[in-house]
């Protein structure tokens, strides 16, 4: 490879609620984070040694707008520093220097770009989101952007932290060129780099249309790449509703999932990892490879 490959940790949300006993909320990840923490540094930790060379905040579901809907928005700083004071612990447990990325998520709900707030209420709240976790990010993520005026609202907030920025688009399940909100990939893609993001990213999608969105990318002249998840389907999931409503495929085991994985690399994909569904096993089966394909110098 000419380039080395950044390897990405895998989901959270779903790992954690793997690990915990107690019920699903619409909190989802945020609930395990305040009723058992030692699972979220658990796994940091885990995804720290499976190879991941960037770990992700735990504060997907944390934002003012799911808060308000389904907890307290008077935990919202509270939350951060948890998802903060986790991911420094897990790193510092593991030994390794990896880079810790902040994460701009969707405010209201995943995969509904008709959910998206108004443009000042966007450019307000990620501003909020950057304040709380620019001291102790190395990078931001904006992710699992299912409409471009959501992903520019995020880049730009993101980018006035001065940090390195990447963005990561959910696309159509079914056609890897669309985000879920029917618009270009490509021509969102080119408005966040345009807007400073130094690296564009597709997630939360199925690894086929994962695998077509990399044609997409591969012309803007910044790095690429992608981390999807494992999902038969996210139509279920509604706006305040509970993860339980999805079901994850029985053909992405760890194997499986680092050989569509290594597809992205040779079309030049240098930043991957994984969504929901993913776990340690499949990153650490994705960090054996990719270090076989450098010994290998393919």
């Amino acid at each position: 490879m000419k380039e080395s490959v950044v390897l990405l940790d895998g989901g959270m949300g779903q790992e954690l609620r793997k690990r915990s006993n107690r019920p699903v909320t619409p909190l989802w990840s945020a609930q395990v984070m305040l009723d058992e923490p030692h699972l979220v540094v658990a796994a940091h930790r885990d995804y720290i040694e499976a190879g991941a060379q960037v770990i992700k905040l735990n504060n997907y579901s944390a934002t003012p707008q799911r808060l308000a809907r389904d907890g307290d928005p008077a935990m919202f700083e509270a939350l951060h520093a948890a998802a903060l004071k986790a991911a420094h612990q897990g790193r510092q447990e593991s030994g390794r220097e990896v880079r810790i990325a902040g994460c701009l998520p969707p405010l209201v709900a995943s995969y509904h770009p008709d959910s998206v707030p108004d443009e000042a209420t966007c450019q307000r709240d990620y501003r909020r989101l950057v304040a709380e976790q620019q001291g102790g990010v190395e990078l931001f993520l904006c992710e699992t952007m299912s409409l471009a005026r959501e992903a520019l609202a995020a880049t730009q907030a993101a980018v006035e932290s001065q940090l390195p920025v990447w963005v990561a688009f959910s696309v159509d399940d079914n056609d890897g060129t669309r985000l879920r909100s029917g618009e270009s990939l490509a021509f969102a893609a080119q408005t966040v780099v345009d807007a400073g993001a130094q690296a564009v990213l597709v997630n939360c999608s199925v690894p086929e249309a994962v695998t077509t969105a990399m044609r997409e990318l591969s012309g803007l002249g910044v790095p690429f790449g992608g981390y999807a998840n494992g999902f038969t389907s996210v139509g279920p999931l509604q706006p305040g509703g509970t993860v339980d409503k999805l079901t994850s495929r029985q053909d992405l085991d760890p194997a499986a999932y680092a050989e569509i994985a290594l597809g992205w690399v040779e079309q030049g994909a240098i930043l991957v990892g994984g969504c929901c569904e993913v776990g340690p096993a499949h990153i650490a089966a994705l960090a054996k490879r990719l270090a076989e394909s450098e010994r290998n110098g393919t």
